[in-house]
């Protein structure tokens, strides 16, 4: 009995070591939860991502969590960058979440889908410190019903995963 102890633990560790090891390359990864009512067009999703390096590359992916309810194929997002300066870059970006056919595109179990939209790669940002990511919903509805979660990740460029 003590051996299938022993080796469960080995298994558990070893397990927990490559989990881990295969996201040394992220800098930020975080999601705002949207309310069940819907997403306000006054509702603003805030990620504060510290940046340690203009010398070192990076990938900028906006994450969207959906349920199978929501009603459109896309999401239009405003996204406004903040640098620590206070330099403000804004863009549109069209997230595609479902194929011609309506068919979610990512991963997904139940009523709930993830779509991983790259936003920049590659990217070296001109200064280091706190920037400030804001994204707004850019549909004509009022409260959009059907997303779940935004989501922005940042990863160094480059590094080989595991």
């Amino acid at each position: 009995m003590d051996k299938i102890k022993h080796s469960s633990l080995i298994i558990i560790l070893l397990g927990l070591i490559v989990v881990s090891s295969c996201d040394r390359g992220v800098v930020f990864d975080q999601y705002v939860t949207i309310p069940k009512g819907g997403w306000h067009v006054d509702s603003m999703a805030v990620f504060k991502v510290d940046i340690e390096s203009t010398e070192q590359p990076y990938n900028v992916i906006l994450n969207v969590r959906n349920r199978s309810n929501y009603p459109n194929s896309n999401l239009w997002l405003f996204v406004e960058v903040v640098s620590p300066s206070g330099q403000t870059m804004q863009d549109k970006v069209d997230c595609v979440l479902a194929d011609d056919a309506g068919r979610w595109i990512g991963s997904g179990w139940g009523d709930l889908y993830h779509a991983k939209i790259p936003y920049q790669l590659g990217v070296k940002f001109a200064e280091t410190g706190a920037y400030s990511f804001r994204i707004v919903q850019g549909m004509r509805d009022e409260d959009l019903e059907g997303i779940h979660n935004i989501g922005l990740r940042v990863e160094r460029a480059n590094v080989a995963k595991e």
